[in-house]
């Protein structure tokens, strides 16, 4: 599919995503590029700012199967993937799948359980498949995870691991909305705000072909060694004693290309690079203890970011 062909498809998954999500363009693009990417989309923010209403919005403006998942402390492995069952009729195991099987998976505050559950996502991020009694089973495709998680709530929650954080492609936050858009909010609580969106604006199958589409988006060297600049920096900075990982680096140029798409570009231009840069490295990065301030660590992480960004030389 040509980035011609996906413009108007595209703008018109944005409006109608835009009629449930009021003011939060920006954030709205981002999932996008996540699922245009191949990635998955971390949305960490206070309580109440339409996390989830993000995710069911994105699940509805495309035909795809879509399972939430509510996160809690007793939540096993096997109530995710799924598991063997055993049936006497043909005195075999059968393999049940779980809520993991879907396009669209919200992970509805993942930090509320156990290490050992929140692993049981991993190898499903990172190759869209599970495997149960030494038994593959690929995951329907496109293929999202998209968690949402509340930072200021740290009474029985599990902080994600690096290795966790390492599998999401962005890390977003909603923040408070703008005094309009609230009242817009306000003025059509309890009146179905999905209903808003109308029908699906495309099926699985056109999310597919412009995946496959936004992989071939070209990225001139001079860009490519821009990102790998920034990178390499994040590995070398005495603040930070975690630098980003190859795996980052990999995601930050799907992402980029993923936004070009957006653009109704087949091509990288700088400005991709740059706006992606702090929701694809700020999470997983890992500040040195002796340069922890008083600020949030999340905004002090972007902080140290944005001034690596800012002073790294931009390609003409």
């Amino acid at each position: 599919m040509t980035t011609t062909a996906a413009a108007g498809q595209l703008n018109e998954l944005r409006a109608a995503i835009g009629r449930v999500v009021r003011g939060k363009d920006d954030a709205i693009e981002l999932a996008l590029v996540a699922l245009l990417a191949r990635g998955h989309l971390l949305i960490e923010d206070v309580p109440g700012v339409g996390k989830t209403t993000l995710a069911q919005a994105l699940a509805h403006s495309f035909h795809c199967t879509f399972q939430r998942i509510q996160f809690t402390s007793d939540l096993l492995p096997s109530d995710v993937i799924g598991t063997s069952v055993y049936v006497p009729s043909t005195q075999e195991f059968e393999f049940k799948q779980g809520p993991i099987f879907a396009n669209l998976v919200l992970a509805d505050e993942i930090n509320r359980t156990t290490p050992k559950t929140q692993s049981a996502l991993l190898e499903a991020m990172n190759e869209a498949q599970v495997t149960v009694d030494n038994k593959t089973h690929p995951l329907p495709q496109p293929f999202l995870v998209l968690a949402t998680q509340n930072p200021i709530e740290h009474h029985g929650t599990y902080p994600l691991p690096e290795s966790q954080l390492d599998r999401f492609m962005l890390r977003i936050r909603m923040g408070y909305p703008a005094r309009a858009s609230e009242k817009e909010i306000m003025k059509r609580e309890g009146a179905g705000a999905l209903d808003a969106m109308g029908g699906a604006v495309m099926d699985a199958a056109d999310v597919v072909r412009m995946q496959e589409a936004v992989a071939r988006v070209r990225a001139e060297e001079a860009l490519l060694d821009y990102a790998l600049s920034i990178v390499e920096r994040t590995r070398t900075d005495e603040r930070i004693i975690l630098g980003v990982s190859p795996r980052g680096s990999v995601m930050l140029h799907r992402a980029a290309q993923a936004r070009a798409f957006l653009d109704g570009r087949d091509y990288l231009v700088p400005d991709d690079v740059k706006r992606l840069v702090l929701p694809v490295f700020a999470h997983r990065i890992v500040l040195n203890s002796r340069y922890v301030s008083t600020q949030r660590k999340s905004e002090q992480t972007e902080s140290i970011l944005q001034e690596i960004l800012d002073s790294t030389r931009v390609p003409l």
